[in-house]
């Protein structure tokens, strides 16, 4: 059984692709092409389920075309529309040099020291100066900056970011 402390995710099958089965996938981080690995896992009414390629071509800089083994018609392909997608983290790691990137922290719970639980990292905004953690939790949507002197420990067997925020940071 696959855990989700062992897979980050890496995007979501979007829509179908023609009439043989392919899906197309919206990916945050291309490691399906950089490290081998013949599947690919899908969360499937919560249960992380690998799926093996047949094959996959770039669409565009963040798409695939994917074809998954025994998944041969549109109707098939309809069924896996809007599913997250995942990788394997140990070979996510292997592709990174052991390195973490910004996506590898997509999915991490976030505990604060002084305020609890503040949710799971939805995504990672590189856009501005300061780079943002986007989380969805009991407090709704938050963005923390992702600033290295808040974090106070990273469990990534727990996937567990917990941090020292600023006071008043979380009531902006």
């Amino acid at each position: 059984m696959i855990r989700d402390n062992e897979v980050i995710r890496i995007g979501t099958l979007t829509k179908t692709h023609g009439v043989s089965g392919e899906v197309v996938l919206q990916f945050t981080d291309d490691v399906f092409d950089r490290v081998e690995c013949d599947y690919l896992i899908c969360k499937i009414d919560g249960i992380l389920v690998p799926f093996f390629m047949e094959e996959y071509r770039f669409k565009s800089d963040t798409s695939a075309l994917i074809k998954f083994e025994r998944i041969d018609d549109a109707a098939a392909a309809a069924r896996l529309q809007g599913i997250e997608v995942y990788f394997p983290l140990d070979l996510a790691e292997q592709a990174d040099g052991g390195e973490l990137t910004w996506n590898h922290f997509v999915g991490m719970k976030v505990k604060d020291e002084v305020e609890g639980d503040l949710g799971e990292i939805v995504h990672v905004d590189t856009q501005t100066i300061n780079t943002l953690f986007e989380l969805d939790g009991p407090r709704g949507s938050l963005l923390i900056p992702a600033q290295e002197e808040f974090i106070v420990d990273l469990d990534r067997k727990a996937r567990l970011l917990t941090v020292h925020l600023p006071e008043g940071l979380l009531d902006l």
